[in-house]
């Protein structure tokens, strides 16, 4: 097989074998679940429940806001007892807090939505949106809008995204390896909702029993390629993908329908099989709990809305010989560090990475060396150092001349720098600047 890759990227050590031989464990149904309604991309959802109300497991009980929005389901039968704002990943936001009652009842709208034959693509469509599936990767972008592209755009290809390049994680390593007609499942559907002949799975050979098993159960479909993909960080951004598995690029400024693509990952599609076998929504994930400080790491089908205190205990805790130095939601380059455990998981619970005091050092930043490392490795051929400066200055404009959007936040750059140069965050810190006052004018 021919690996495909893209130019740029580093290798970082992957740590994976913390739990990559781990199967997927149902992970204990917690007694108070906070769900939030601000848990993708867009306009929060609005509650459509009451405190004191009984619910259901699948009820829908946040209502989308906007086109660009999701809908926010129950993951457990019980009551709710608050609708509240409380301590999320990233900050506060308005959760709805039910008690669990234990008895798993089903909402009588969570039923099997038919053959997929016999489904229209506008139906196909309002079933992701009505079941509130966001991208699994953890971008948690609404999966209906990138199945409703403008008119004037062409798609012809769909791509899974099966690299998970990101350190420590491996949830779609074994969701891959366990379920793989779920994944070439909803690869089926994401094509016939926008109408495509040619799908792709992209994954990293060092998943080669995942790769073996995909290949597997994709082999009656002529329609679909599955590629093996170099070791590389960011093997799985969406435009390093999409570059790799077709040879196309995305345009500065530009999304990957702009390249006649879609990419999904390959939870997002095992997401979408689910529901139209079953009916139910996006209410529960797999997320890979890992790193130095974990007793027993885990991979672990986690109910949306569960603490992570609770999670972490379940893996049996800390370990007594390591000092818990950084709680991460997600992976070490692109996840977010946490200042409490005393937040609920989301869509995008991707994994739970919980590093030790050492690991966690903040290493102190000495002047640029111009040495040009984080040219050479920018998956999106930016020049990071720049960008910087001029984010440090508050030079926003001019930051943006440097085409601080594009970046698509990998961290390779920081990884890289001799000198420790906080990159990332000040590029990350421009890029909010920008949209923001961007918002302003157009507000205005």
């Amino acid at each position: 097989m021919k690996l495909l890759t893209f130019r740029g990227g580093i290798h970082p050590p992957y740590k994976k074998e913390y739990s990559n031989q781990k199967a997927i464990e149902k992970a204990e149904n917690p007694k108070v679940v906070y769900i939030p309604l601000q848990q993708h991309i867009g306009a929060p959802a609005s509650p459509i429940v009451q405190v004191g109300d009984s619910v259901k497991v699948g009820q829908k009980i946040g209502e989308q806001q906007g086109f660009v929005s999701c809908n926010v389901h129950s993951s457990v039968s019980g009551k709710v007892v608050a609708i509240k704002e409380c301590e999320v990943a990233g900050g506060t936001g308005v959760c709805v807090v039910i008690e669990n009652d234990f008895l798993e009842e089903k909402h009588e709208s969570v039923k099997p939505k038919g053959e997929l034959d016999n489904l229209t693509k506008e139906e196909i469509v309002s079933i992701i949106k009505e079941a509130g599936i966001v991208g699994m990767g953890g971008a948690t972008f609404p999966t209906h809008v990138k199945l409703s592209p403008p008119p004037d755009k062409n798609i012809d290809v769909v791509i899974l995204n099966g690299a998970e390049c990101e350190p420590y994680l491996t949830a779609d390593h074994r969701l891959m390896l366990e379920n793989p007609e779920d994944v070439v499942f909803g690869l089926k559907v994401f094509m016939k909702a926008l109408n495509v002949k040619k799908g792709y799975i992209g994954i990293e050979v060092n998943k080669p029993d995942a790769l073996d098993a995909i290949q597997k159960a994709a082999q009656q479909y002529k329609d679909i390629e599955v590629v093996g993909l170099e070791i590389k960080y960011p093997q799985g951004a969406e435009k390093q993908l999409i570059y790799a598995c077709t040879g196309r690029e995305v345009p500065s400024g530009g999304l990957p329908m702009d390249a006649g693509a879609v990419v999904n990952n390959v939870g997002t599609a095992a997401q979408v099989a689910r529901t139209i076998k079953t009916g139910m929504p996006l209410i529960e994930r797999i997320t890979t709990v890992t790193g130095s400080c974990i007793k027993n790491p885990k991979n672990l089908i986690t109910k949306v809305g569960t603490l992570v205190s609770e999670i972490i205990e379940q893996c049996e805790g800390f370990k007594e010989d390591k000092t818990v130095g950084k709680v991460i939601m997600g992976g070490p380059m692109m996840g977010i560090a946490q200042y409490t455990i005393d937040i609920p998981t989301n869509k995008g619970t991707s994994g739970i990475l919980c590093l030790d005091e050492e690991e966690s050092k903040t290493p102190k930043p000495q002047n640029c060396l111009r040495c040009g490392k984080c040219l050479s490795v920018c998956p999106a051929f930016l020049q990071p150092l720049y960008i910087s400066a001029y984010s440090l200055k508050n030079d926003f404009e001019n930051a943006q001349n440097y085409r601080a959007l594009d970046c698509i936040e990998c961290g390779s750059c920081s990884f890289v720098c001799p000198a420790r140069r906080p990159l990332l965050q000040s590029v990350r810190n421009a890029k909010r600047e920008i949209i923001a006052n961007k918002r302003k004018q157009t507000t205005k």
